[in-house]
């Protein structure tokens, strides 16, 4: 496979425009945008109304913050894998858009900055939590678990469960149930995300050395743990009804998402087992709709009188 990479003179400048869309591209906004979706629903949710606008403003810029730094360092520690997989081909470091110092001095300027803004203008549990998540992400799964073992995406999404935990904190100053299960249905919802894309990009990730699931086991085997983590996902979703005593419309949505979420997993199985072209990205994309219709029915359930 082709692995040169057209990389600009180091010395080269360029302009200041697009010098900050690098350093915003070095925070993976897609990433931060699916986490902020998780954590503005579950602030109605512990406040069983509308919570204060300033904190929830409060809030999602400093886990926006702490997610853009934990991308940030990512990309420095994963830069070298990033140069041979064609997915990743344009980030900044790649490009030579950015220096390595340059990436990791602003990784360290927002991780410092997360923790501050969330300590003093939210409470010091959100800012601990989301400081906990944040090092997770950057030596438990960068640095440690995505190049040594093929369940790196089990315990490395736990990270990405965090936001909501901090949105909770954030209301609270608190945990309760109900954020732990839902904490649990990110962290059960990540690998039936996840892995159709590195099914998509298994190529790349061969290349890479990186020991994803498809690679280490192949299709099929993908294709039935997709399966199994949706089922669980949904009825970890499905624990929150009692425990939040959630209404109608959490308790349809959660139903008849998680049943298409389901279908969608079992239908690329099928046609995998059968040596058939599968769409794992129509799995991926269909998970990301699934948690955005439970998070946003996570939110707008409390504001509703049935």
């Amino acid at each position: 496979m082709d692995t040169a990479v057209t990389t600009p003179h180091p010395h080269t400048r360029i302009g200041a425009a697009a010098k900050a869309r690098a350093y915003l591209q070095l925070t993976k906004p897609r990433i931060i945008e699916l986490l902020l979706i998780t954590t503005i629903p579950v602030m109605f949710l512990a406040a069983r109304g509308i919570p204060s606008l300033w904190l929830v403003l409060a809030t999602l810029v400093g886990g926006a913050l702490s997610a853009g730094s934990a991308g940030a360092f990512n990309c420095y520690i994963d830069r070298d894998i990033d140069r041979v997989m064609r997915r990743t081909r344009g980030r900044p470091l790649v490009t030579g858009e950015l220096t390595d110092r340059e990436a990791l001095v602003f990784a360290w300027v927002l991780a410092v900055v997360s923790t501050l803004w969330l300590g003093l203008l939210v409470n010091w549990v959100a800012a601990g939590l989301a400081a906990a998540g944040h090092v997770f992400y950057v030596v438990v799964y960068s640095l440690w678990l995505k190049r040594r073992t093929s369940q790196n995406i089990i315990w490395g999404g736990a990270a990405g469960c965090v936001p909501v935990l901090v949105g909770w904190a954030a209301v609270t100053g608190t945990l309760d149930w109900a954020p732990v299960i839902l904490f649990g249905v990110v962290f059960l919802w990540t690998p039936p995300h996840y892995w159709p894309l590195s099914m998509r990009y298994r190529e790349d990730y061969q290349a890479a050395n990186v020991p994803m699931l498809a690679v280490v086991r192949g299709r099929t085997q993908v294709g039935l743990q997709v399966i199994l983590y949706a089922w669980a996902t949904v009825a970890c979703s499905l624990l929150l009804i009692p425990v939040a005593q959630m209404g109608l419309l959490y308790t349809s949505v959660a139903v008849l998402s998680g049943g298409w979420f389901i279908v969608e997993a079992h239908r690329l199985y099928s046609k995998v087992i059968r040596h058939r072209e599968g769409a794992p990205m129509r799995v991926f994309h269909a998970s990301i709709t699934y948690l955005t219709l439970v998070f946003v029915a996570v939110g707008i359930d409390p504001l509703l009188p049935f």
